[in-house]
Formats: C-alpha cells, structure tokens, sequence
C-alpha cells in the first residue's frame, strides 16, 4: 500500500490526532522494530510506534483499497505520497 506523509507533522513527532488516525492510519511498527538509517521510529497519537523516513511519520489512508492506489495523495493541500 501506498506510504503518505502530513505537512502538519514535524520531524520526529506526529500530529495527527486520534480522530485523523481514523482516517489516515499510522504505518505501525511491530514490537521488536528497531530504527535503522533513514528509518526511525516515532509514537503516533494511539501511543503505539509508527515508523518515519527521515523523520517524517509513514501514514495508510483509508480510501486505497489496492495496491498501488494513491487516492490520499494531495488530500487538502497537506497529504502526500512519499518519496
């Protein structure tokens, strides 16, 4: 599934809230995942690890329901594919 990014976030840290988390699930880490290079790990909104390329928070959206659908990208002006 495609990967998005939040204009909102900051680098290392998540803004979106539990409410946008509906809609724009975290990329959740699993419990021994560990950071590596560009890959890091930040807490999402839910508590839980989510992961981040270059420090940006990885994001699903709720409206791919295939592979290789990016129908989140450009969302509002602030949701993008990443690169």
């Amino acid at each position: 599934m495609v990967l998005y990014t939040f204009d909102k976030d900051t680098k290392g840290k998540s803004n979106c809230d539990m409410d946008c988390l509906k809609k724009w699930p975290a990329f959740h880490a699993g419990a021994k995942a560990k950071a590596e290079g560009e890959w890091t790990l930040v807490k999402a909104a839910d508590g839980k690890e989510m992961w981040a390329c270059e420090g940006k928070p990885l994001y699903t959206y709720v409206e791919d329901k295939k592979a290789g659908e990016a129908n989140g990208d450009g969302v509002g002006g602030v949701w993008h594919a990443a690169k």
